[in-house]
Protein backbone atom coordinates (compact mmCIF):
# COMPACT_ATOMS: atom_id res chain seq x y z
CA UNK A 1 0.00 0.00 0.00
CA UNK A 2 1.87 3.33 -1.10
CA UNK A 3 -0.55 5.85 0.27
CA UNK A 4 -2.79 5.24 2.96
CA UNK A 5 -6.73 4.61 2.68
CA UNK A 6 -9.12 5.91 5.20
CA UNK A 7 -12.08 4.15 6.90
CA UNK A 8 -14.79 5.52 8.82
CA UNK A 9 -17.22 3.48 10.77
CA UNK A 10 -19.92 5.40 11.88
CA UNK A 11 -23.77 6.13 10.97
CA UNK A 12 -25.08 5.12 7.73
CA UNK A 13 -25.37 9.35 6.29
CA UNK A 14 -21.44 9.38 6.93
CA UNK A 15 -20.54 8.74 3.27
CA UNK A 16 -22.57 11.87 1.71
CA UNK A 17 -20.57 13.88 0.74
CA UNK A 18 -20.36 16.55 -1.86
CA UNK A 19 -17.57 15.48 -4.15
CA UNK A 20 -17.21 11.94 -3.19
CA UNK A 21 -16.71 10.35 -6.47
CA UNK A 22 -16.50 6.71 -8.15
CA UNK A 23 -18.79 5.12 -5.35
CA UNK A 24 -20.13 1.66 -4.91
CA UNK A 25 -21.26 -0.75 -2.46
CA UNK A 26 -19.09 -3.75 -2.14
CA UNK A 27 -19.44 -7.09 -0.47
CA UNK A 28 -16.68 -8.26 1.72
CA UNK A 29 -16.60 -12.00 3.07
CA UNK A 30 -14.36 -11.84 6.24
CA UNK A 31 -13.33 -15.43 8.30
CA UNK A 32 -15.59 -14.20 11.15
CA UNK A 33 -18.66 -13.91 9.31
CA UNK A 34 -20.64 -11.33 7.61
CA UNK A 35 -20.10 -7.11 8.77
CA UNK A 36 -22.53 -4.70 9.30
CA UNK A 37 -23.44 -3.89 6.01
CA UNK A 38 -21.77 -3.69 2.43
CA UNK A 39 -18.49 -1.77 2.34
CA UNK A 40 -19.05 1.96 0.40
CA UNK A 41 -15.95 2.43 -1.35
CA UNK A 42 -15.58 6.11 -2.94
CA UNK A 43 -12.69 8.70 -4.00
CA UNK A 44 -12.84 12.24 -2.64
CA UNK A 45 -10.08 14.17 -4.57
CA UNK A 46 -7.05 11.66 -4.59
CA UNK A 47 -8.15 10.27 -0.73
CA UNK A 48 -9.26 6.50 -1.48
CA UNK A 49 -12.12 6.38 1.60
CA UNK A 50 -14.18 3.41 2.79
CA UNK A 51 -17.45 3.83 5.01
CA UNK A 52 -18.96 0.99 7.29
CA UNK A 53 -22.52 1.48 9.01
CA UNK A 54 -21.39 0.17 12.35
CA UNK A 55 -25.20 -0.91 12.67
CA UNK A 56 -26.04 -1.32 8.89
CA UNK A 57 -28.02 1.17 6.82
CA UNK A 58 -31.17 2.29 8.77
CA UNK A 59 -29.84 1.05 11.96
CA UNK A 60 -31.08 -2.65 12.14
CA UNK A 61 -27.88 -4.32 14.56
CA UNK A 62 -28.03 -3.75 18.43
CA UNK A 63 -24.42 -3.21 20.11
CA UNK A 64 -24.20 -6.74 21.51
CA UNK A 65 -25.15 -7.83 18.12
CA UNK A 66 -22.57 -6.15 15.79
CA UNK A 67 -19.40 -8.45 14.38
CA UNK A 68 -17.28 -6.39 15.34
CA UNK A 69 -14.20 -8.77 14.25
CA UNK A 70 -15.98 -8.83 10.84
CA UNK A 71 -16.46 -4.95 10.41
CA UNK A 72 -12.36 -4.52 11.11
CA UNK A 73 -11.32 -7.56 9.01
CA UNK A 74 -13.77 -5.76 6.04
CA UNK A 75 -11.88 -2.87 6.62
CA UNK A 76 -8.65 -4.43 6.30
CA UNK A 77 -9.95 -6.47 3.23
CA UNK A 78 -10.06 -2.96 0.89
CA UNK A 79 -7.20 -1.53 2.21
CA UNK A 80 -8.15 0.74 4.67
CA UNK A 81 -5.09 1.96 7.14
CA UNK A 82 -6.61 4.28 9.25
CA UNK A 83 -9.76 3.86 10.93
CA UNK A 84 -11.82 6.79 11.92
CA UNK A 85 -14.60 5.58 14.42
CA UNK A 86 -17.61 8.12 14.85
CA UNK A 87 -20.21 7.47 17.38
CA UNK A 88 -22.70 8.96 19.66
CA UNK A 89 -22.48 9.37 23.47
CA UNK A 90 -23.33 10.01 26.46
CA UNK A 91 -21.47 12.79 28.58
CA UNK A 92 -20.33 12.02 32.26
CA UNK A 93 -18.39 15.77 32.71
CA UNK A 94 -20.78 18.93 33.36
CA UNK A 95 -18.12 20.56 31.13
CA UNK A 96 -19.17 18.16 28.41
CA UNK A 97 -22.06 19.03 26.99
CA UNK A 98 -24.70 17.77 24.39
CA UNK A 99 -22.86 18.74 21.00
CA UNK A 100 -19.16 18.66 21.72
CA UNK A 101 -16.92 15.99 19.93
CA UNK A 102 -14.41 14.48 22.20
CA UNK A 103 -11.08 12.57 20.38
CA UNK A 104 -10.96 9.92 23.19
CA UNK A 105 -7.46 8.42 24.22
CA UNK A 106 -8.51 5.69 26.95
CA UNK A 107 -11.22 3.48 27.40
CA UNK A 108 -12.92 0.91 30.62
CA UNK A 109 -14.17 -1.90 29.20
CA UNK A 110 -17.59 -2.87 31.19
CA UNK A 111 -18.71 -5.20 27.82
CA UNK A 112 -19.50 -8.78 29.12
CA UNK A 113 -20.62 -10.60 25.93
CA UNK A 114 -18.92 -9.79 23.17
CA UNK A 115 -15.57 -11.85 21.13
CA UNK A 116 -12.92 -9.05 21.89
CA UNK A 117 -9.78 -10.74 19.81
CA UNK A 118 -8.75 -12.40 16.37
CA UNK A 119 -6.88 -14.52 18.10
CA UNK A 120 -7.73 -17.55 20.02
CA UNK A 121 -6.52 -21.39 20.86
CA UNK A 122 -4.08 -22.42 18.32
CA UNK A 123 -2.56 -19.17 17.97
CA UNK A 124 -2.22 -17.02 20.55
CA UNK A 125 -1.58 -13.20 20.81
CA UNK A 126 -1.27 -10.60 23.55
CA UNK A 127 -1.23 -6.90 21.54
CA UNK A 128 -0.60 -3.84 24.23
CA UNK A 129 -3.54 -1.59 24.77
CA UNK A 130 -1.47 1.27 27.16
CA UNK A 131 -2.57 3.37 24.22
CA UNK A 132 -5.21 2.83 22.46
CA UNK A 133 -5.89 5.25 20.17
CA UNK A 134 -3.73 6.42 17.27
CA UNK A 135 -1.64 9.55 18.58
CA UNK A 136 -1.32 10.53 15.07
CA UNK A 137 -4.58 10.05 13.62
CA UNK A 138 -5.88 11.90 16.94
CA UNK A 139 -3.50 15.23 15.77
CA UNK A 140 -4.93 15.40 12.60
CA UNK A 141 -8.51 15.16 14.13
CA UNK A 142 -8.48 17.71 16.96
CA UNK A 143 -6.58 19.90 13.97
CA UNK A 144 -9.58 19.42 11.92
CA UNK A 145 -11.96 20.33 14.61
CA UNK A 146 -10.14 23.52 15.58
CA UNK A 147 -10.28 24.78 12.23
CA UNK A 148 -13.96 23.87 11.68
CA UNK A 149 -14.84 25.69 14.82
CA UNK A 150 -16.62 23.10 16.18
CA UNK A 151 -16.71 22.57 20.31
CA UNK A 152 -14.29 19.64 21.16
CA UNK A 153 -11.97 18.18 23.70
CA UNK A 154 -9.23 16.21 23.02
CA UNK A 155 -8.42 13.27 25.66
CA UNK A 156 -10.70 11.38 27.83
CA UNK A 157 -12.28 7.90 29.38
CA UNK A 158 -14.62 6.36 27.25
CA UNK A 159 -16.73 4.03 29.13
CA UNK A 160 -18.08 0.75 26.98
CA UNK A 161 -21.25 -0.79 28.40
CA UNK A 162 -22.91 -4.01 27.54
CA UNK A 163 -25.90 -1.94 26.62
CA UNK A 164 -28.79 -2.16 25.04
CA UNK A 165 -30.30 -0.47 28.18
CA UNK A 166 -29.30 3.04 29.21
CA UNK A 167 -27.52 2.75 32.45
CA UNK A 168 -28.92 3.37 35.78
CA UNK A 169 -27.81 6.22 38.32
CA UNK A 170 -26.04 4.45 40.11
CA UNK A 171 -24.10 3.22 36.96
CA UNK A 172 -23.79 6.53 36.00
CA UNK A 173 -22.53 7.96 39.06
CA UNK A 174 -20.09 4.98 39.83
CA UNK A 175 -18.46 6.09 35.88
CA UNK A 176 -18.08 9.65 36.94
CA UNK A 177 -16.33 8.90 40.10
CA UNK A 178 -13.94 6.70 37.85
CA UNK A 179 -13.36 9.92 36.65
CA UNK A 180 -14.74 8.57 33.10
CA UNK A 181 -15.68 11.34 30.31
CA UNK A 182 -18.23 10.02 28.24
CA UNK A 183 -20.22 6.79 27.88
CA UNK A 184 -21.51 4.44 24.98
CA UNK A 185 -21.50 0.86 23.76
CA UNK A 186 -19.57 0.62 20.41
CA UNK A 187 -16.16 1.72 21.06
CA UNK A 188 -15.19 -2.01 22.79
CA UNK A 189 -14.10 -4.24 21.39
CA UNK A 190 -13.74 -2.31 17.88
CA UNK A 191 -10.82 -0.52 19.82
CA UNK A 192 -8.86 -3.98 20.64
CA UNK A 193 -9.68 -5.32 17.31
CA UNK A 194 -8.04 -2.43 15.10
CA UNK A 195 -4.70 -2.80 17.19
CA UNK A 196 -4.06 -6.51 16.33
CA UNK A 197 -5.43 -5.88 12.64
CA UNK A 198 -2.33 -3.22 12.78
CA UNK A 199 -4.72 -0.60 11.77
CA UNK A 200 -4.59 3.05 12.94
CA UNK A 201 -7.68 3.75 15.03
CA UNK A 202 -9.00 7.04 16.37
CA UNK A 203 -12.26 7.71 18.48
CA UNK A 204 -14.61 10.28 17.77
CA UNK A 205 -17.31 10.66 19.99
CA UNK A 206 -20.12 12.69 20.19
CA UNK A 207 -21.97 13.99 22.79
CA UNK A 208 -26.19 13.85 23.17
CA UNK A 209 -26.80 13.72 26.69
CA UNK A 210 -26.11 13.94 30.13
CA UNK A 211 -26.49 10.58 30.78
CA UNK A 212 -28.90 9.87 33.90
CA UNK A 213 -26.41 11.29 36.29
CA UNK A 214 -27.03 15.15 35.65
CA UNK A 215 -29.67 16.61 37.52
CA UNK A 216 -31.64 18.05 34.46
CA UNK A 217 -31.58 15.17 32.65
CA UNK A 218 -33.45 12.61 34.85
CA UNK A 219 -33.29 9.61 32.07
CA UNK A 220 -31.78 9.18 28.73
CA UNK A 221 -34.59 8.93 25.51
CA UNK A 222 -34.11 7.97 22.22
CA UNK A 223 -35.55 11.10 20.84
CA UNK A 224 -33.13 13.45 23.01
CA UNK A 225 -30.03 11.62 21.70
CA UNK A 226 -31.51 11.65 17.58
CA UNK A 227 -31.86 15.32 18.40
CA UNK A 228 -28.66 15.97 18.96
CA UNK A 229 -27.11 13.57 16.73
CA UNK A 230 -28.97 14.33 13.67
CA UNK A 231 -27.60 18.32 14.87
CA UNK A 232 -23.86 17.05 14.77
CA UNK A 233 -24.62 14.96 11.27
CA UNK A 234 -23.28 17.98 9.10
CA UNK A 235 -20.51 18.34 11.47
CA UNK A 236 -19.33 14.82 11.37
CA UNK A 237 -19.49 14.90 7.33
CA UNK A 238 -17.35 18.45 7.24
CA UNK A 239 -14.79 16.44 9.42
CA UNK A 240 -14.50 13.50 7.89
CA UNK A 241 -14.05 15.42 3.98
CA UNK A 242 -11.25 17.82 5.63
CA UNK A 243 -9.67 14.58 7.24
CA UNK A 244 -9.63 12.82 3.99
CA UNK A 245 -6.88 14.95 2.09
CA UNK A 246 -4.58 15.19 5.23
CA UNK A 247 -4.26 11.54 5.71
CA UNK A 248 -4.05 10.82 2.36
CA UNK A 249 -1.15 13.43 2.22
CA UNK A 250 0.16 12.26 5.53
CA UNK A 251 4.39 11.26 4.53
CA UNK A 252 4.51 9.67 8.62
CA UNK A 253 0.95 7.80 8.24
CA UNK A 254 2.69 4.38 6.44
CA UNK A 255 5.35 4.37 9.09
CA UNK A 256 2.92 4.72 12.10
CA UNK A 257 3.48 2.66 14.89
CA UNK A 258 0.42 0.94 15.33
CA UNK A 259 1.38 -1.04 11.97
CA UNK A 260 3.55 -2.71 13.59
CA UNK A 261 1.60 -3.67 16.63
CA UNK A 262 2.33 -7.27 16.34
CA UNK A 263 6.01 -7.40 16.10
CA UNK A 264 6.13 -9.03 19.88
CA UNK A 265 2.53 -10.41 19.88
CA UNK A 266 2.74 -13.47 18.64
CA UNK A 267 3.27 -16.35 21.70
CA UNK A 268 2.42 -19.54 20.47
CA UNK A 269 5.61 -21.13 19.01
CA UNK A 270 5.34 -21.84 15.23
CA UNK A 271 5.49 -25.39 15.35
CA UNK A 272 2.55 -25.52 17.78
CA UNK A 273 0.45 -23.07 16.00
CA UNK A 274 -2.87 -24.48 14.38
CA UNK A 275 -2.51 -24.37 10.38
CA UNK A 276 -6.18 -23.52 10.14
CA UNK A 277 -5.95 -20.90 12.79
CA UNK A 278 -2.67 -19.29 10.85
CA UNK A 279 -4.91 -18.68 7.31
CA UNK A 280 -7.73 -17.57 9.25
CA UNK A 281 -5.94 -14.79 10.27
CA UNK A 282 -3.83 -14.42 7.70
CA UNK A 283 -6.53 -11.28 6.14
CA UNK A 284 -5.52 -9.48 9.50
CA UNK A 285 -2.22 -10.56 10.85
CA UNK A 286 -0.65 -11.56 7.73
CA UNK A 287 2.45 -9.16 8.25
CA UNK A 288 3.77 -11.76 11.07
CA UNK A 289 2.20 -15.04 9.89
CA UNK A 290 4.99 -15.21 6.55
CA UNK A 291 3.91 -16.94 3.25
CA UNK A 292 1.26 -19.23 3.40
CA UNK A 293 2.37 -22.59 3.59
Amino acid sequence: MSTPVLGIIGGSGLYDLPGLADTRWADVDTPWGAPSDQVFLGRLGDAQLAFLPRHGRGHRIPPSEVNYRANVAALKAVGATDVLSISAVGGLRADLPPGTFVVVDQFIDRTVARASSFFGTGLVAHVSMAHPVCRRLGDHVQAALAGQGVPHVRGGTYVAIEGPQFSSLAESQLYRSWNASVIGMTNLPEARLAREAELCYCSISMVTDFDCWHPAHDAVTVDAVIQVLLSNAQAARTLVAGLAGTIAHDAAALACGCRRALDHALITAPEARDPAVVERLRGVAGRVLGPPA
